[in-house]
């Protein structure tokens, strides 16, 4: 026998001894993590690329902190993608307590690799720092087998980059990491602190009706007919109407512009555009002379207005709500304007009134415009707005699973705005949204209609896309049809 059999060097007893007192110093100078095992949902079966992989398990355990005076060297690097946080992070965690409290719990979960140790790719929760660290090396043989045995796990990890994997461990502190723990999505200065790729949907919003009142002016503006169109127009103009008389109101009026008129040598370039109508904000009194009409632009030119006044139309219409939102909400198109209990004087011209409404990204109407004020009216008409779609209810949860009716596109919530309508998704699986569809929450039941989708990234602070698309929009003006030479 090659060994002296008097001295048992790794006795089973000095072995737990070993293992005790390293479990004892873990749980007084460590840390308490949480460990939350990759599972793998899919992945390419040539290379063993993973495709597609979530966390919903996080398991609390203790470690102590090798790196206890700070995260290692190359915390931030300078790459061809921008500023880049690579902190790393060593932490030690005990080989009895995993075999013992996790590998048990690990056992019966579908789609995990490994169980009997710990594995690269899986994630640290650090309390701490309240971030999410992957672990990049598992070091499994240090120290070198005191007494014949390992007592240790001696993770090497490196602060995790959120690409699209599902995070869902209900957990509330572990989670909130997605949204960097504001729930609006943003801080205070407007900047997003959404991790990973996100979609922004602004949905139809929850119906809410709209009540309206207006009264009577005499020599008001009745309307402006548009006499020519103009263009070259890349920005709105201003409507600029001569002075009412001294005690008279000068009435406001906007622009709607039309694009697409190809016939107009003005309009070669396609983003510029030419006038359609005039409408009324406000129509004015106290005219005896129907107003000069001017269009008022940095850019195009041409066109031409005439107006008309009356006397007994509506002057400006109020907006009310009796959900208490002025504006309402939930509309999908301009909704119908109507005028009823219409009176007329007797033995003078008379008109009926008609308006449109503008409705906002977020399906609330921000104004009412008047095409035609009326005329000869004895009475204020009554104002009825057609309702919105009643459809929408709702709010979303923070991290559920939505899915689309139509597209039957999935997503999970990041962050839901209840007064903007806008919500932010990530992990998106399927073919795409589509506008006009509804989804629903898995939890919330909520249900909304979908109004507007933007793929586009969102401003981030480290990013400068933002600021060099501007940069080279002041060098080419991608506006015109060719912006090298002659259209």
């Amino acid at each position: 026998m090659a060994l002296n059999p008097y001295f048992q060097n790794g006795a089973r007893n000095e072995q737990s001894l070993v293992q005790d007192l390293i479990n004892e110093q873990l749980r007084m100078y460590g840390v308490e993590v949480h460990y939350m095992p990759r599972k793998y949902l899919t992945e390419k079966s040539v290379i063993r690329e993973v495709v597609q992989s979530k966390f919903d398990d996080a398991y609390p355990l203790e470690a102590y902190v090798d790196t206890y005076d700070g995260y290692a060297d190359n915390s931030v690097i300078m790459s061809k993608f921008g500023i880049q946080q690579t902190n790393e992070i060593t932490l030690t965690i005990s080989k009895e307590r995993w075999e013992t409290y996790i590998e048990p719990l690990m056992a019966n979960e579908e789609n995990v690799k490994l169980v009997t140790r710990p594995k690269a790719g899986d994630l640290i929760y650090f309390p701490l720092g309240d971030r999410l660290f992957e672990i990049k090396f598992v070091e499994h043989e240090k120290p070198f087998y005191q007494l014949r045995k390992t007592y240790i796990y001696e993770l090497r990890c490196e602060l995790f980059r959120y690409e699209d994997e599902v995070i869902d461990t209900g957990i509330e502190e572990i989670d909130d990491t997605l949204i960097g723990d504001e729930y609006s999505g943003e801080t205070e200065d407007g900047v997003s602190t959404i991790t990973g790729p996100t979609q922004t949907l602004t949905m139809v919003g929850t119906g809410v009706s709209v009540t309206a009142v207006t009264g009577l002016v005499d020599g008001g503006i009745q309307f402006i007919t548009i006499g020519n169109r103009g263009g070259g127009y890349t920005d709105v103009p201003r409507v600029a109407i001569s002075s009412a008389p001294t005690a008279g109101i000068t009435g406001i009026a906007s622009v709607r512009m039309l694009g697409g008129i190809v016939a107009c040598t003005d309009n070669v370039n396609p983003g510029a555009k030419s006038v359609q109508n005039a409408d009324l904000n406000n129509a004015g009194a106290g005219y005896t002379v129907a107003p000069v009409i001017r269009f008022v632009s940095n850019t195009g030119a041409g066109a031409t207005g005439i107006s008309s006044i009356s006397d007994g139309g509506i002057g400006i219409i109020t907006m009310t709500s009796a959900g208490g939102l002025i504006g309402g909400g939930g509309f999908t198109t301009s909704p119908q304007i109507t005028f009823s209990s219409e009176i007329f004087q007797s033995g003078v011209t008379t008109a009926g009134a008609a308006a449109t409404a503008v409705v906002s990204t977020a399906g609330t109407i921000t104004a009412i415009r008047i095409t035609n004020a009326g005329a000869g009216y004895s009475i204020a008409p009554t104002v009825t707005i057609a309702d919105p779609d009643f459809g929408s209810s709702g709010n979303f949860i923070f991290n559920e699973i939505v899915t689309g009716s139509a597209s039957t596109t999935t997503a999970r919530v990041r962050t839901w705005n209840d007064d903007t309508n806008i919500l932010e998704v990530a992990t998106v699986g399927g073919a795409g949204f589509r506008v006009g569809e509804t989804i629903t929450g898995s939890k919330s039941g909520a249900t909304q209609v979908i109004r507007i989708i933007d793929l586009d990234p969102d401003t981030d602070e480290y990013a400068d896309n933002f600021n060099i698309e501007t940069a080279a929009d002041e060098i080419l003006d991608f506006t015109e049809q060719n912006p090298f030479g002659v259209p």
